[in-house]
Parts: structure tokens; sequence; C-alpha cells
């Protein structure tokens, strides 16, 4: 009995919560999601994630500063950029539950 990777499986259901990217890996996959690895989709997907906090971190920086005057476009990118975080961190852990069950079955 074959195990299917995991890539082929879970690509086209990660690549419905990942946003469009501009990098040429995405570019390349953009017909085709399972052209991506499941490495690279995971790659991505932290990739926004940081990108969205130094957003965030660069528009506290400017309300601080007095240059930015709508507090709500900067408290719901807060809020946004909190939650992203928080699903990465909930992805984590469901990773390595999964890879720590995997490690524990007898052969």
């Amino acid at each position: 009995m074959a195990i299917e990777p995991i890539a082929s499986v879970a690509a086209q259901q990660l690549s419905a919560l990942l946003p469009a990217a501009n990098g040429p890996a995405a570019q390349a996959a953009a017909g085709n999601p399972a052209a991506l690895s499941f490495g690279e989709l995971m790659a991505q997907g932290l990739g926004k994630v940081n990108d969205q906090l130094l957003v965030t971190q660069a528009d506290l920086q400017a309300m601080a500063t007095g240059e930015t005057q709508n507090l709500h476009e900067v408290m719901i990118r807060m809020e946004e950029s909190r939650i992203s975080f928080q699903l990465l961190m909930q992805v984590r852990g469901r990773l390595l539950e999964a890879y720590q069950d995997v490690m524990k079955m007898q052969v």
C-alpha cells in the first residue's frame, strides 16, 4: 500500500487559503496548484505572514510619530496580522502533531 505524497493531497487545499503571490514559483504554478511542493507552499505562507507583520510594524511606527491620521486602518491591519500569525501557529502545531503520530507508527 503506497502513501500519496502530502504535496499532491494538500496543494489544492492550501493554495485556496493563500493569496496569489508575485514570485516566480507562484507564477509558474498559477495554472497548476500541484506544481508547488508542500514545503514551497508553507514557505510562501510564512513569507506572507512575515510581510504582513512588517507592514503592521511600519504602520505602528508611523502612528507613533503622528504620520498616520487613520487609526482604524492601523487597527484593522494589526488584527489581520494577529489572526494570520495565530493561524500559522495552529498549522505549525498540527504539522508537529502529525509528524509525531507518523513517527510513533510501527512499520
